[in-house]
This record gives structure tokens, sequence and C-alpha cells, in this order.
């Protein structure tokens, strides 16, 4: 068999192109699958890296304090973040400028790593300061009931002690009394009656205020009508019509009490019937007695 050389030589050199692109397309796919997993390796690192620094940022903003110090260094860390995120959505991946974000990220952390630090320590703080302003007004809340109650209870003993110290009197009773030959005796027929006496006795009290007392001795006729009427006395917000009047020195102790009121000329003779007979201290009743006449 005869081979044209020139023939062979043809073959051999298209054998070879055809070996050379075959091997120069795997090359170029091998290649491109390559670069495409390089690029979304880098995309996904980039997608990491933005994820984090959002994160951060949405930190930034739950964040309440009211330090003005550690506020001011929280902004200046959430401007710095919001920059290197923003540079980095604006740059195209490349792993260089990655490895630059992911080294500021990282001296981001470390900021803000010593920076929440503090944060939860303020917020602890405050949390203990709460829980102690708690404490202090739930305890002043306490001391104030107790002196609410106190103050209750000095009133109560204060009105106690006023009640207490009043005047008091006991043995209320009374007499008619007639002339006789110049003297005076007791009786009971009202037309011969010209004057009634009034006895009773003021009790022992050692919260009474010693000194001058004046007493009010009021004495009405079977007509509801003042025997010896002396005029009106005014006190803050009552008056009385009174028959007779003393003065006592009270000195806390038991004192006896008497005296004469005599009818006015006009007023005899009294009348029959029963004569309502009552003592008073300024404007308060201390008793009352009453008399019959036939």
């Amino acid at each position: 068999m005869i081979v044209n050389p020139q023939s062979f030589n043809y073959r051999l050199i298209i054998g070879s192109l055809i070996i050379a692109v075959a091997v120069l397309t795997v090359y170029s796919f091998t290649s491109y699958k390559s670069i495409v997993a390089h690029q979304q390796f880098i995309e996904q690192e980039k997608k990491l890296v933005e994820s984090e620094l959002s994160q951060m940022i949405t930190r930034y903003d739950d964040v309440s304090i009211s330090n003005d110090l550690i506020s001011s260094q929280l902004e200046d860390a959430k401007r710095n973040t919001k920059l290197a995120l923003d540079s980095l959505r604006m740059l195209r991946g490349d792993l260089s400028i990655l490895s630059k974000f992911k080294q500021q990220l990282f001296n981001l952390k470390l900021k803000n790593k010593a920076l929440f630090k503090t944060v939860d320590s303020l917020d602890e703080v405050n949390k203990n300061l709460e829980q102690q302003k708690l404490l202090a007004y739930n305890e002043l809340r306490k001391q104030k009931r107790e002196n609410s109650s106190l103050l209750k209870e000095n009133e109560n003993l204060e009105k106690s002690i006023e009640k207490g110290a009043k005047l008091t009197a006991n043995s209320f009773r009374a007499k008619g009394f007639e002339k006789f030959f110049g003297a005076r005796r007791s009786s009971s027929k009202a037309k011969r009656v010209s004057s009634i006496e009034v006895c009773f006795t003021l009790a022992e009290n050692s919260l009474t205020e010693a000194g001058e007392k004046e007493l009010y001795v009021q004495i009405l006729n079977p007509k509801n009508n003042v025997v010896a009427d002396k005029g009106a006395i005014n006190f803050e917000s009552s008056s009385l019509i009174y028959s007779a009047k003393k003065v006592i020195n009270y000195n806390n102790q038991v004192t006896e009490v008497c005296l004469d009121v005599d009818a006015d000329i006009d007023e005899q003779p009294l009348v029959s019937g029963t004569y309502y007979i009552s003592i008073f201290h300024k404007d308060r009743k201390l008793g009352s007695t009453e008399v019959k006449l036939k």
C-alpha cells in the first residue's frame, strides 16, 4: 500500500488541532466553572458581611440610653457601620475588597463588643436604680400611710383630750325659797316663793384648764318663759338667754356651787307648775334639774 506523505501531514495537523481545540474547550469550561464558583463564593461572603452589618445597625436602633457620652459613641458606630454597608453594596465583588470589608467588620465587632458591654453594664445599673427607686417609692408610700394613721390617731387623741378636758358637773338640785320675817326658808308654794336656789357639783378633772369659769343658769317657768331674764349672751354660733351668772375659780378639784335666782317683781307671784333649770359653761350645757311649785 502506497501512503501519500502530504495527505498524512494534513491528517496529523487536523488531528492535532482537534485535540488542541478539545483541550482548550475543556480548559475554558473548567476555568469558567471555577470563575463562576469563585464569583458565587464572593457574592455569598458579601451577603454575609452585609447581613452582619445590617444586624449591627438594627441593634444600634434597638438601644436606648440616657448617657450622653455612650449615646454619642453609639451614633458614631452606627454611622460608620452604615457607611461600610452602603460602600459594600455599591462596589462590585472582589476578593481583595471583600477582605478589606471583612477586616473592617472585624474591627467594628471588637469596638461594639466593648461598647455594648458598657451599655449592658449601664442597663444593669439602671435596673438596680429602678429597683431601688421602686423600693424607695414603696417605703415612702408605707411611711405616708403610717403618717396618715398617726395623724388620725393624733386627731382622735386630741379630740379625746379636748373632750376629756371639758368642765363637767353632777348632782344638780333646785329648791324654792320664800322670805319670812327678814329671813328665808324653803317653800314649794308658788305664791310665796320669791327665789330659786340652784346647786350642783363641778367634778374633779386634771385635764381641764384651771382658772376662772363663767357659769350661766337658765330657769324656764311652766309657760316656757325665762325667769329673771338678764338678757342674752352671745357665743360663736349661738346665744343664750340666762337667769343668772356666776364666776368661780376652778382649781381642778371637786367644787360645790350654789346661787340664788330672784324672780323679778313683775313675775311675782310665781305661777304653779314645773320649773326647768339648766346650767351652762359658755354655750355647752353641763346638766339640768327641775323644781315643782304648787
